[in-house]
């Protein structure tokens, strides 16, 4: 069900710091921008919302596939790409029948504040151990390129992440990003071109035949196999983002509009990893031969210079990656500073557009500034002290991406039609939602329990 404007007004959000906005109104009828890429236009929604998902997921599929074959990582794949679909549509109709823009105002509209305060934190910890993922790409690709020690790679990631993802995080909406999102998803393309490069000139790996590229070795587990659906789960994951983007669609959000971002941006994410997954493996092989992720995979490859300019390519797409896992760290952080303070939302977003409080800003927006560099300096700690990629996501995937995308959607959808008159247990909808739901605890509980007994 989509939100109907009321008086031929529609709502629009674009702050950081508030959930439920009072509804900003504009006329139905009124002329926008005629520039296609204008932030909240779809196509440019659809690029932040699939450079929120395209990020260090995209750099370890290749490895998963060799492990449980290609016939399975592309099931998985094309079934993950639909579920995220249906959860991305469940979300915007949950945030438009509400009225809030952020996980944690919608949890306490539906249910309960402590609701809040728990998904809020699920939700901190998959941003921040995505965020915390990307500073790792990084710091692997100074070591490839440069072959550098530990000790300089620690020092070049503290250094990207004070100068680099410290200015660019205190940017106040999402999509402030578009550009740099839309360039980054094409330098995400040079390391396709250079992984089918690779194998083009050094033909299939010796360790690939039709029976080890399409099925499972025997060395294969059930936690292979659940490994591989959380590094899906994490890689299509971007849900945290569409409360925000829902909101910031121009002239009016609609569940239709964001249906059409989440087709873009999924199909978009679809290829790019199914991609990734076949050449990667037909390229560097199964078993020992396949790395932790394609930057050390193309070691051997590093002086070659469009190796490198990919690799530098990898590096610019995940730090534009890293500050999309910021917005939903710094939302939770609004809403609970705003619970302390026992301010509803509409007198915290009167607050900060007020601008009384210190040079010119607000309360709201110095701790929101705040929140966001603390988050960048958490990240870079973590990337400091974990080294392995796939051990992160793997259990970011489960942990905290299953919960986020499969287990709260569906739950919102519940709570919204049991309000209804017409409310039955048996009617399609709600079928569907109660099953998402079973699938995404199964994700949160056996997927974690997988991730740990792998690391």
């Amino acid at each position: 069900m989509e939100m109907k404007p009321k008086d031929a007004e529609v709502c629009s959000q674009g702050s950081t710091a508030s959930g439920c906005s009072s509804k900003e109104s504009l006329s139905v009828g009124s002329s926008i921008p005629s520039n296609k890429f204008r932030r909240g236009g779809i196509l440019p929604t659809a690029v932040c919302l699939s450079k929120a998902a395209i990020g260090a997921g995209v750099l370890s599929v290749a490895a998963h596939g060799a492990e449980v074959g290609a016939v399975y990582q592309m099931v998985c794949l094309i079934l993950g790409g639909l579920l995220t679909l249906a959860s991305i549509r469940m979300i915007a109709n949950a945030s438009l029948e509400t009225g809030c823009w952020s996980y944690e105002d919608i949890c306490e509209e539906l249910f309960h504040p402590a609701m809040s305060l728990f998904t809020g934190f699920i939700n901190v910890c998959n941003c921040l151990g995505s965020a915390a993922g990307y500073l790792i790409v990084c710091g692997q690709v100074f070591q490839v390129i440069f072959q550098a020690d530990d000790r300089a790679r620690s020092i070049f990631v503290v250094l990207v992440g004070v100068f680099v993802c410290g200015p660019l995080a205190l940017a106040k909406h999402v999509g402030f990003m578009r550009h740099l999102a839309a360039i980054s998803v094409g330098a995400l393309l040079l390391l396709v071109a250079s992984v089918v490069w690779y194998w083009a000139k050094h033909g299939i790996d010796e360790s690939v035949d039709v029976e080890s590229f399409l099925l499972p070795g025997s060395g294969a587990t059930v936690f292979t196999y659940m490994n591989s659906i959380n590094n899906m789960v994490f890689a299509y994951n971007n849900q945290f983002n569409v409360p925000q983007l829902t909101g910031e669609l121009t002239p009016a959000p609609s569940v239709h509009k964001m249906t059409k971002v989440a087709l873009l941006s999924t199909s978009l994410c679809f290829l790019l990893y199914g991609s990734v997954s076949i050449f990667g493996v037909l390229a560097f092989g199964v078993g020992d031969n396949q790395k932790d992720t394609l930057i050390l995979d193309l070691m051997p490859a590093r002086k070659e210079w469009h190796v490198v300019l990919s690799l530098f390519a990898v590096m610019f797409s995940v730090l534009t990656c890293f500050q999309f896992h910021v917005y939903p760290i710094r939302q939770f952080s609004a809403y609970a500073v705003r619970k302390l303070r026992g301010l509803p939302a509409k007198a915290a977003e009167e607050e900060e557009v007020t601008g009384d409080g210190c040079c010119g800003r607000s309360l709201a927006r110095w701790l929101d500034i705040a929140c966001a560099l603390g988050s960048v300096a958490v990240a870079i700690l973590i990337a400091v002290v974990v080294t392995s990629l796939r051990t992160i996501l793997d259990f970011i995937g489960a942990f905290a991406s299953a919960y986020i995308s499969y287990v709260v959607p569906p739950l919102w959808i519940l709570a919204l039609r049991r309000k209804g008159k017409d409310f039955s247990w048996l009617a399609p909808e709600i079928l569907f939602s109660l099953a998402l739901l079973s699938l995404g605890v199964f994700f949160f509980v056996f997927g974690t329990y997988s991730a740990i007994k792998a690391a």
